[in-house]
Order: structure tokens, then C-alpha cells, then sequence
């Protein structure tokens, strides 16, 4: 089983931190590198850091906005240093991340989720993830450069990656998994999340000022169940079932 997901930055600003991304990818089998703009460009500053991984570099793909660059991948893992940060769910420690992904059925597209260098995701980016990795820092200094915090995850993941390697497939399955039907792509979601909302304000649900947060909660929602693509259309159908309706 592959276990190797994307990394995407989102709006990364100095171009020697992308190179040196890029470097910790290289050194521990990782390949495809988004970045979310407005991201640093990749110069020569970039290539220098990157040293021999400027193959990464050449080939890393730029989205206008969070929803492109996650629309291919089912699974989005987000990464925060803020341990006060009110999460739905306990933030994973970076060695029970390959376990995560390899719960996921063979071939589910992946991807690591890295915040800007000064304030890190926001809450309504972090809504987009199913799960979240804290890496434990000295109280003293809690936060990591951007390339370090990749490379550690990349740690993690290329031992796991190679101990299943070296092991038996019927050794490696994972233990239990659901019904191992496709988890729902970052685009499907995005589909089921519009007509929800367009449902809503329809109804007159979005009255106030709290329906921005409203919308943040449901969208981490839809991220943590983690539906199947089967249960995204059955839900889209029901949605258009209720807007034929309103009409």
C-alpha cells in the first residue's frame, strides 16, 4: 500500500522555505507539492534550498484557492501548533498519522495540509481536514519552520512506508476498515457543501451573522465523517429533491 500523500502549502511566503520543503519531500519519498496562492515564487532562492529536489520544485502545481488545490484528494490531513485551538476531535501525535492513511482503502488520493509560516491554517481552512497532527514542541518555542514540520511528518511516513514494504500485504491490511467503499474526493464534498448552503439560505436559515460559523461547522463536519462516494450523491440527491420543492 502506498502511503505517500501531497503536501500543500497554503500561501507560504519566503521562497527558501518551499526549497527546503522541497528538500525534506525528496530525502524521505514524497512528490507532489501544491501550493496555494498568493505562495512565494520559486527563484533561485527556492532552488538553492531545494538542492537536489528541484525536480519537486519544476513540477509542483499552483491553485488559485484552497477548494482547487484539494478538489483531487479524499483524505486532508491538517497540521496546527495552537494547542488552546478548539478541535472536534483530539489532534494526532505525527507517529499515528501513517496509521490514519493506511486505514483508508488502497488508492485513496491523500494529502497534508501546512498553514503560512506567521499564522499557520485558520479555523475555516482547518474545516476542510478529518483530522489534525500537533507535534509536541518545549513550551518555550511551540512552533516549527514550515520545512521542519514537513520533513517530520515525511519522517513518519516514509518508516512506515518502508516497514510495509518489507512486510507481507496479508501481515500490513489494516485491522478493521468500514466498508472499504471510496471515500468522497475534497471536489465531491464541495458539490454537497454549495447546495447545502444554497438550501439554507433559501430557507431563510442564514438570518444573522452566525450562519459564517454555522457553515464552518458543517464543513468540518462533512470532513470528519469522511463519507463514501456513494453516500455524497445519495445525500446531493436528496438536496436537489428539497430545492425542487422550495421552487
Amino acid at each position: 500500500m502506498d502511503l505517500r500523500p501531497a503536501v500543500v502549502l497554503v500561501r507560504p511566503r519566503e521562497p527558501g522555505n518551499v526549497g527546503a520543503t522541497a528538500r525534506a519531500m525528496g530525502n524521505l519519498g514524497l512528490g507532489e507539492l501544491v501550493l496555494v496562492e498568493p505562495a512565494a515564487p520559486l527563484d533561485a532562492v527556492a532552488q538553492a534550498f531545494a538542492v537536489g529536489a528541484r525536480p519537486i520544485l519544476d513540477r509542483a502545481r499552483r491553485a488559485a484557492d484552497l477548494g482547487e488545490a484539494l478538489a483531487p484528494y479524499a483524505r486532508v490531513v491538517g497540521t496546527t501548533s495552537w494547542r488552546d485551538r478548539q478541535l472536534p476531535r483530539p489532534a494526532l501525535a505525527p507517529r499515528d498519522l501513517p496509521a490514519l492513511l493506511a486505514a483508508d482503502p488502497p488508492g485513496t488520493p491523500s494529502a497534508l495540509l501546512f498553514g503560512p509560516e506567521r499564522s499557520g491554517l485558520t479555523n475555516e481552512e482547518l474545516a476542510h481536514c478529518s483530522h489534525w497532527v500537533r507535534i509536541p514542541c518545549a513550551p518555550e518555542h511551540p512552533t516549527l519552520n514550515l520545512a521542519q514540520a514537513v520533513l517530520i511528518l515525511a519522517y513518519e511516513i516514509h518508516l512506515a512506508h518502508s516497514a510495509m514494504s518489507a512486510t507481507p500485504a496479508s501481515l500490513t491490511a489494516p485491522a478493521s476498515n468500514d466498508s472499504g467503499a471510496a471515500l468522497a474526493r475534497q471536489a465531491e464534498l464541495e458539490g454537497l457543501f454549495a447546495q447545502t448552503r444554497e438550501l439554507l439560505e433559501r430557507s431563510v436559515f442564514a438570518r444573522d451573522e452566525s450562519f459564517a460559523g454555522v457553515l464552518v461547522d458543517l464543513r468540518q463536519l462533512l470532513s470528519r465523517v469522511g463519507p463514501s462516494q456513494r453516500e455524497i450523491a445519495i445525500l446531493r440527491g436528496v438536496c436537489r429533491r428539497i430545492a425542487r420543492h422550495l421552487r
